[in-house]
């Protein structure tokens, strides 16, 4: 490594799988922080997004990961993240042992436990580390990171980890699959509380209670959420935060219906949820929109959840 300053961790070669909404500005802030970064993603136009954000451009998985020290990959779900590692030109054959395989797509712990177990009989070390906090936390480097893996192999990448995350909130959640569990048990709260707010919002505009004035009151109470403070408002603009899609949404509370039912956890609630977001997807299609569960409940109450003070 060079003698210009940074430490060995920080001048890493750091292979980078998935382009996307999430992973664009990871891949920049890491190429922006000194780590040699190469980049692929199946996406048009990825190529020319890695090279504006000073990343070099490799066809395949395999030719990213082939100089790596580190591995990451952003991926929409568990499906991809197999077949980037497993898959044709995949990145694991390529991969030296010693190496290390960075996770950070939101998956399924059990769909991809079969990818890490080859990949650590193959002597490359895993985390996982999917993300929490949006685009804008990812183009800040403030995101929330819920790691899984060795407390060895975290410390051994935090520097580079902190590039990307809040280092007050790089959680070491427990051993592997742990990280993906825990973030998708803040999604499924999450989606649970936008249902559970709808439901209680749309019945007090029946009754006469302006939303507005419902939601500062039950702010104010032992209701009070984050949901409500921050996230509820975007409804009465009529704005579903086109942010992530449905049948992405679907997949994920699936996951975490089937974990509870192999671990034998009674879930009705949260299977209620995904039911709930299940026929939100058959209504709408597989199109963006994280609080289109509220919607659904609107047009099966047959009214808007607007305010008269907004």
């Amino acid at each position: 490594m060079s003698g210009d300053g940074l430490n060995q961790e920080a001048t890493a070669q750091i292979g980078f799988v998935g382009l996307g909404r999430m992973g664009l500005p990871m891949c920049a802030a890491l190429a922006g922080a000194g780590y040699r970064v190469t980049a692929t993603d199946e996406r048009p136009g990825a190529q020319a997004d890695a090279v504006a954000c000073r990343a070099a451009w490799r066809d395949t998985p395999a030719q990213a990961a082939a100089a790596a020290d580190a591995l990451i990959t952003v991926l929409p779900g568990s499906c991809e993240v197999q077949a980037v590692m497993l898959g044709e030109a995949g990145a694991l054959e390529a991969m030296a042992a010693g190496t290390t395989w960075i996770d950070m797509t939101s998956s399924s712990p059990s769909a991809v436990r079969p990818v890490r177990e080859r990949a650590i009989a193959a002597g490359v070390q895993v985390l996982e580390a999917p993300v929490g906090g949006g685009v804008q936390a990812a183009r800040d480097g403030r995101l929330q990171l819920f790691v899984g893996g060795a407390a060895g192999v975290l410390e051994r990448h935090r520097a580079l980890l902190e590039v990307l995350g809040d280092p007050e909130r790089i959680v070491h959640v427990g051993g592997h699959g742990t990280g993906y569990t825990a973030k998708l048990l803040v999604n499924l709260l999450w989606f649970g509380q936008a249902i559970a707010t709808a439901e209680a919002l749309l019945l007090g505009q029946r009754t006469g209670i302006d939303p507005q004035v419902l939601k500062q009151t039950l702010g104010g109470s032992s209701a009070a959420s984050t949901f409500l403070s921050r996230d509820v408002d975007a409804v009465f603009e009529g704005d579903y935060l086109a942010s992530f899609e449905l049948d992405r949404i679907c997949a994920e509370l699936e996951a975490v219906t089937a974990l509870a039912r192999d671990h034998r956890v009674p879930f009705e609630l949260s299977d209620c949820v995904y039911r709930t977001y299940r026929r939100a997807l058959a209504r709408y299609g597989p199109v963006n929109g994280e609080l289109l569960g509220m919607a659904l409940r609107e047009d099966q109450a047959g009214q808007k959840l607007r305010s008269r003070h907004s």
